[in-house]
């Protein structure tokens, strides 16, 4: 069989379409449709169902991608470090969110980017967790942290920590609410308090709310900057309440610099996964970052 076929097969399974499958070949798209459709004369089944955007898998199809894609992943590894360049360093691509990658993932993996024989070169980019995960499958990184776990066979995830949040404002608004008024009254004690968030859906103060107080925030957003640190800054700054994980806020709440609104019995809890595509983890230095990452993260509260 063909491995330039199977090649094309894989980007098209990971990508979901022709057309991104070609841009990321750097093919064009009829030159892609053509060498699926060689591929699965060859085989005699179908590969894809053709939809309006983009193709699903046939059963056939997953169980082909699911074997050769992790032997393919292999052969790109063995032709990119090159054989004969020992002195070279590996490059491993990390994605995953601005804020946890920025304050937690980056400053662990840094300690592997040494000259040691056994080191890499990194290099890092910021997304949502469907854009983490979606590049991860195309092969654009080897390891993506995300929110969401991952579907499928071509993905594996694992549990890396649990991110604890934390209702946060600066201490004029707590001497607002007044001592024990939160703890008696509840969410409508907040309700008159401006909001700081990431976006005009609220996510961080909606799930803040749906788990402690078991209902909806009544305010909307007084300020919306699509960044935590920012968020921070502007709580700081006396904009108004906001919802932030606790390890990001915790040197300010140590400077009183804002204030902890709440102390539920059980906080709100999101879970941070580390991903790679399956059989990846046979590369030492993808294992070796995963490894690093999980022992980092035993210490992370």
């Amino acid at each position: 069989m063909d491995l330039a076929l199977l090649r094309t097969f894989v980007t098209v399974h990971r990508a979901g379409s022709f057309t991104r499958a070609a841009a990321l070949l750097g093919l064009s798209q009829p030159a892609v449709t053509s060498q699926i459709r060689t591929l699965e004369r060859q085989l005699g089944r179908p590969l894809f169902l053709r939809q309006a955007r983009g193709v699903t898998p046939t059963t056939i199809g997953d169980e082909l991608a699911h074997k050769a894609a992790p032997h393919l992943d292999a052969l790109v590894e063995i032709a990119e470090s090159g054989l004969d360049d020992e002195s070279s360093l590996r490059t491993l691509h990390l994605a995953g969110p601005p804020e946890f990658t920025a304050e937690r993932a980056l400053p662990a993996l840094t300690k592997l980017t040494g000259d040691d024989g056994q080191g890499f070169a990194l290099r890092a980019s910021f997304g949502t967790a469907e854009e983490t995960l979606e590049g991860l499958a195309a092969g654009h990184h080897d390891l993506a942290i995300s929110t969401a776990r991952p579907r499928g066979a071509l993905l594996t995830a694992t549990p890396l920590c649990d991110e604890e949040h934390t209702l946060v404002a600066a201490p004029r608004w707590a001497e607002r609410i007044g001592p024990g008024t939160l703890r008696l009254k509840g969410a409508p004690a907040l309700e008159n308090l401006p909001v700081v968030e990431v976006h005009e859906s609220l996510p961080f103060v909606s799930r803040y709310w749906a788990a402690v107080f078991d209902s909806r925030p009544a305010g909307s957003g007084a300020v919306i900057v699509p960044d935590l640190r920012a968020v921070l800054a502007c709580a700081i700054a006396g904009a108004g309440l906001a919802v932030l994980p606790r390890y990001l806020c915790v040197p300010a709440l140590d400077r009183g610099e804002i204030i902890a609104l709440h102390d539920p019995a059980v906080p709100p809890l999101r879970t941070y996964f580390l991903a790679v595509r399956t059989g990846t983890l046979a590369m030492p230095h993808i294992a070796r970052a995963h490894e690093w990452l999980q022992q980092a993260a035993a210490h992370w509260c």
